[in-house]
Order: C-alpha cells, then sequence, then structure tokens
C-alpha cells in the first residue's frame, strides 16, 4: 500500500513478521497448480477471494511486510520508496481479471484488506465488493450515511473529520442534509464498518471455495475469515511470494505473482480479460444482481471489540464492531452514493 497513506497512521510497534524469503513455484510446478485451481472454479458454487496488498504491487504501489515493504523497510530503519500515488495508479492485470471473473459468474464475492480503491475504480461492482480497512477516495456523512467517491484521495484518514459538509438532501422538504464528512480509512485500532464486516463474514461462511491473492492473512478478522470455507467441506487456496500465516491449513499453495497466475487462469478457463481502464464513479450493482446468498451453516455470532494485538504469532487485529445474528437471508447493502463530478481528472 501507499507510504503515504502509511505515514498518516498512528505509530504502532508491532507490525507483524516482515521480510521473510520469497518463495517461486517451478514452471511445472505452477502450470500443474494453475490446472487444478482452474478445476477447483470449475466446481465451485460460491467462490469468494480476498486480496491483499500484493495484487497492487505491479500498480506501483508498495506491499508492507515483503522484502521491500513498507514496515520491513521501517524495521531496517530506511525510508521505503514508491513508483506512484493513490491517485495515479491504475487497476492491475489481477484487478482487471477479478472482474472477468465477476462477469464470467464464477466469483460470487470480493473482500479486500486494501485501501486503495483499485477494485472499485477497476469497475468491480460495489454490491458484491467488502473493503474491511476502507478506501482513500471515500468520505462518508455519519448523520444520513450518504458515500461521496472523490476522484482524488481524501485528506485524512482514521475516520477523522475531512473538513467537507454532506450535501445530500434529505426528507419532504428536501433540506441539505449539512452533517459533517468523515473518512472512511481506517487507523491501527479502529472498528470495521459493520456493512463490509458483516457482508464479509456471511459470504466466507457460504463459500465452498476461498482464493486468497496477494495477502500473507497475518491481520485477522481478515486472515481468518479464508478458513470458513473449511467447516462447509470448501477449498483454501493461497496464491502468495510468501509463507501465510494459514499455511499448515490451506489446501493448495500457489507461489508465483498473482498476475502470472491470474494470467494462465484465465486462458485455462477460456476467459478472456477485460481491458484495463478507470472508473471514477463507481459501478453500484452486478449484472447478476444483488449478490444476497442462503445464510451458510452457522450464524454470524454477536462478538465483542477486540483491542489490536500482536501476540507470539505475529497475529495483528483490528477490532470489529458488535455483530447482531443474523436473520434467514442477508440483502447486500445498497448505499446512497454521491460522486463528486467537479474535480474529475484524467
Amino acid at each position: 500500500m501507499s507510504v503515504n497513506y502509511a505515514a498518516g497512521l498512528s505509530p504502532y510497534e508491532h507490525k507483524g513478521k516482515c521480510g521473510q524469503a520469497e518463495l517461486f513455484d517451478s514452471c511445472d510446478e505452477l502450470e500443474k497448480k494453475v490446472t487444478l485451481l482452474a478445476e477447483l472454479i470449475r466446481s465451485s458454487k460460491c467462490l469468494v477471494v480476498h486480496t491483499g496488498a500484493g495484487v497492487s504491487t505491479s500498480a506501483g504501489i508498495p506491499d508492507f511486510r515483503g522484502p521491500n515493504g513498507v514496515w520491513t523497510l521501517e524495521e531496517r530503519g530506511v525510508a521505503p520508496k514508491f513508483d506512484t500515488t493513490f491517485h495515479e495508479a491504475q487497476p492491475t492485470f489481477t484487478h482487471m481479471a477479478l472482474k472477468s471473473l465477476e462477469q464470467a459468474g464464477y466469483l460470487k464475492f470480493l473482500i479486500t484488506q486494501n485501501v486503495d480503491g483499485l477494485h472499485m475504480r477497476s469497475g468491480f461492482p460495489a454490491d458484491r465488493l467488502a473493503e474491511l480497512h476502507g478506501n482513500v477516495f471515500v468520505e462518508q456523512c455519519p448523520t444520513c450515511q450518504t458515500k461521496y467517491y472523490r476522484t482524488t484521495t481524501v485528506p485524512t484518514v482514521g475516520l477523522k473529520l475531512t473538513g467537507n459538509a454532506c450535501e445530500a438532501k434529505k426528507g419532504t422538504n428536501a433540506r441539505v442534509c449539512r452533517g459533517k464528512l468523515r473518512d472512511v480509512t481506517l487507523d491501527w485500532e479502529d472498528s470495521l464498518s459493520e456493512r463490509d464486516l458483516q457482508l464479509a463474514d456471511f459470504y466466507s461462511r457460504a463459500a465452498d471455495l476461498s482464493l486468497c491473492l496477494g495477502t500473507s492473512l497475518q491481520i485477522v478478522p481478515a486472515g481468518n475469515f479464508p478458513l470458513y470455507c473449511r467447516k462447509n467441506g470448501g477449498k483454501l487456496v493461497t496464491v502468495s511470494l510468501q509463507k501465510t500465516k494459514q499455511h499448515s491449513k490451506t489446501d493448495l499453495v500457489i507461489n508465483a505473482k498473482v498476475d502470472e497466475v491470474m494470467r494462465r487462469l484465465l486462458e485455462l478457463l477460456n476467459i478472456e480479460s477485460l481491458k484495463a481502464e478507470l472508473h471514477l464513479s463507481p459501478v453500484l450493482h452486478s449484472v447478476h444482481g444483488p449478490a444476497t446468498l442462503p445464510l451458510a451453516k452457522e450464524p454470524i455470532q454477536k462478538r465483542s471489540k477486540r483491542k489490536l494485538v500482536d501476540n507470539e504469532e505475529g497475529i495483528i487485529e483490528m477490532k470489529p464492531p458488535k455483530l447482531e445474528a443474523a436473520t434467514t437471508k442477508l440483502e447486500a447493502a445498497t448505499t446512497k452514493l454521491e460522486v463528486d463530478s467537479t474535480k474529475l481528472e484524467v
């Protein structure tokens, strides 16, 4: 993720295991593994993808814990470098491949820890996406919940006041709300968005195949969601250059760059990748309709807030809000959206 974003976070000493050695499968191993992944996807009824910083490195945005990650360099006392900004970054092949998988009907839901907004800006439908840690292009009114998708990054992180006011009109008299807008990007100990957390929990439990791309799975609850499918007899697949936190529980481990894997995967599935394009206005709904599935075997349990800690295993926790038990059906939240059209920059 971006150095600017990292610099805006509060100081925190323990940031997990950083700088682990990178691992690469041989060409023959990679072909066999991606072929197996394609077979798993073909037979899957509910594929859920989980993404981390590794899907955005080819866009010029550094990761956190790789050999040259932001936190890795920080541990060495070296100032991190970056090739681009969030505003300049373009969706990668993997971002567009995921959109292609969704449009082909394979991918049912996407869960990301990234705050770079590239999934949304690639045109991936908002009602099939959970951005667990926020989006640096979004600010929201706490009064009426209206979201504003900006064409440039908002000036703050950590759910702080941005200095802007809500312009949404509410009520029969069409009065302007004027609520004070806040960013939606989490700091270390901020609570996760209830909407995104509920959807991520729900679809993780409904999944029969969890595919993790470019994440070490060290942050929870995000790092635990992919395991839920195994309770239903599902499979867990990881694509990463480093050993993940859930390595021992993973059914298929692919050590390769995510763009390389996704390119071969689309070929095997006979899916043409969509061309990279930047959507300044979010795509609100999937062409397949609202992302609604029957409840999985286990309901979403009520959970209390947890402080961010770093234990002996290097797990980092971001505290979620309390969740009520799910009803028999979870309708994808339809958030009122308003896009700033006065600052469009191409």
